[in-house]
This record gives C-alpha cells, structure tokens and sequence, in this order.
C-alpha cells in the first residue's frame, strides 16, 4: 500500500512510558542519555504489543520505528486485517507516518478501505452520512475499526478511521 501520514500529536500517548523505562533502566552514553536505537527499539516494542494484543492474525509480524516513521512488515490474512494494523501503529502520539511493507494472504482480492481523518464536531453517523449518503450506516464504519474502537461515540480529531466499500 505504500506510506501513511499521521498526526504525529494525535492518538494514544504511548511513548511517554518507554522514555520513562528507558531512562530507569537503559545503557547510557558518556552524557548519561539513552541511545536514540535504545529507545527506538522500546518504542517499537510496545507497538508490536499493540497490535499483537488486538489479536489480529499476522504471521511474522514486525515493527521497526525509524524517527517518527513505524515500518510494519508481516503477511495479514485479509485486506482488513492489513488495514487496521496500519491505523494501530499510526493512531499513536509521536508517529506521523507508517511505511507499510506488508502483505495479504487471502485468495480472494479484497478493495481498498479509505481512510478518513476524525475532524472536531465528527460523529460516525456524521461521517456515514458523508460517505454513504445514509447516517444509519455508522454501524459499518464502527465494525470496520473494531477492535480499535471499542465504542461507536469514542472518536477524536486527528483519529484515524477505515471507511470500507458498503458492500
């Protein structure tokens, strides 16, 4: 699929713990700072986590961070799946872009999702009345972001969200 940009200062604040460990329990420089691969390799680890504990059926998923670029690797059992573990990785303060070098499984091919950045006053059925001409489709862009999103009214701007086809 290519590269994804973000709102590095949107999503979960996830960072601020790694630095916290870091810091506690890291090899030093001379000056008495983490190494910047230290750290980047922490932080790669907790977004492995975050992808790892939504369940989604990757094989030989990886995660590398590279400044404030997430480069993702694995083979994804479906389009969808592929799709959310992107908005996984790059709905996380401090990312503001993901380099997506997976790959799909499935036999079939499936379309494209688009993605739709949550602006201030959004609401799904806002959103699903401007994609799908019919605001009562919200249910669809809800079940098309689970298991990220675990209520439909839980949404922020700078979010990130997958808008499938309507079938």
């Amino acid at each position: 699929m290519g590269l994804f940009s973000f709102l590095k200062n949107a999503g979960a604040k996830l960072f601020n713990k790694a630095e916290e460990e870091a810091k506690k329990e890291a090899p030093k420089t001379p000056e008495g700072k983490v190494t910047n691969d230290l750290l980047n390799q922490m932080k790669a680890k907790l977004l492995l986590n975050i992808v790892e504990g939504l369940g989604l059926p990757v094989q030989g998923l990886q995660v590398e961070l590279q400044g404030e670029t997430v480069v993702v690797f694995g083979e994804a059992d479906s389009q969808a799946t592929k799709e959310k573990v992107i908005l996984a990785l790059g709905n996380v303060e401090g990312v503001s872009s993901v380099d997506d070098r997976m790959t799909v499984r499935a036999q079939e091919p499936e379309p494209e999702a688009q993605f739709y950045e949550v602006k201030k006053g959004d609401s799904l059925s806002k959103i699903a009345k401007a994609f799908y001409g019919n605001a009562m489709k919200y249910p669809v862009i809800f079940e098309a972001n689970k298991p990220m999103l675990k209520d439909p009214d839980l949404i922020y701007p700078g979010q990130v969200l997958r808008i499938p086809p309507l079938a």
